[in-house]
């Protein structure tokens, strides 16, 4: 079985895959797409976005995770976009939809991460065989399980919060991590994507073995059969 967990970059996503034999491999891709457009698809994706909408309101698991993390790694968790705000053209315009709908603007962090949760959105609604093979993940809530239930309190771009989760990621990786994080500039993405990937994939693993944690434990689908929910 391959598998994979992949995180947002700036140009596009970085995902880290593990083969069947258990060889890893990373790359950044223009789109998430194109990994299932590419011979030898994963059979599993974890991800780290948003994918089922509420159409008014805050989604259980994302308050559920920032309950788990508390503060000050709670505010990590974005609230989600309501799915009316995909049709959004501008920011003013995606806060003007919120407002009237439920009374709130949307945050600058969700409306940045607005576009790639627009892309999973259509790619799942589009292909009903992936709804199954793509799961949202948040890093920090993978975080927490890798360090025993605790959250990592060091920001995830300090020195000091990169060497924690690479740490934790080399007690289950290897050298893999570092060989990946010195491929850092030829990929053209940052330290803290690659670890965020490979959490990502940690979890992926856990699916895999029937050990992950969901929550909500019985999650909720949005109006177009997306389930909500945060896996780790």
């Amino acid at each position: 079985m391959t598998i994979a967990g992949a995180d947002g970059c700036k140009d596009g996503w970085v995902v880290i895959r593990e083969d069947a034999d258990g060889r890893i491999s990373w790359e950044v891709l223009p789109t998430i797409g194109q990994l299932f457009d590419a011979p030898n698809p994963p059979d599993l994706l974890t991800l780290d976005i948003p994918i089922g909408l509420m159409s008014s309101g805050s989604r259980e698991c994302d308050v559920e995770a920032r309950r788990m993390l508390g503060q000050p790694r709670g505010r990590s968790v974005f609230t989600a976009p309501i799915r009316p705000m995909l049709a959004a053209s501008s920011y003013s315009d995606a806060c003007a939809i919120g407002r009237r709908i439920e009374g709130r603007a949307l945050s600058k962090q969700a409306w940045a991460i607005l576009p790639k949760i627009r892309e999973v959105d259509a790619l799942l609604r589009g292909d009903a065989s992936l709804l199954g093979r793509v799961r949202e993940v948040h890093p920090e809530l993978c975080f927490y399980h890798l360090a025993g239930g605790e959250p990592i309190v060091a920001k995830k771009r300090s020195a000091d919060g990169q060497a924690i989760r690479a740490s934790l990621l080399r007690a289950e990786f290897g050298s893999d991590i570092d060989a990946a994080l010195d491929a850092c500039p030829s990929l053209g993405c940052d330290a803290d994507d690659i670890l965020d990937a490979f959490a990502a994939l940690w979890t992926a693993r856990r699916i895999r073995a029937g050990t992950a944690d969901s929550i909500p434990k019985d999650p909720p689908r949005d109006e177009c059969g997306l389930r909500m929910e945060m896996v780790a």
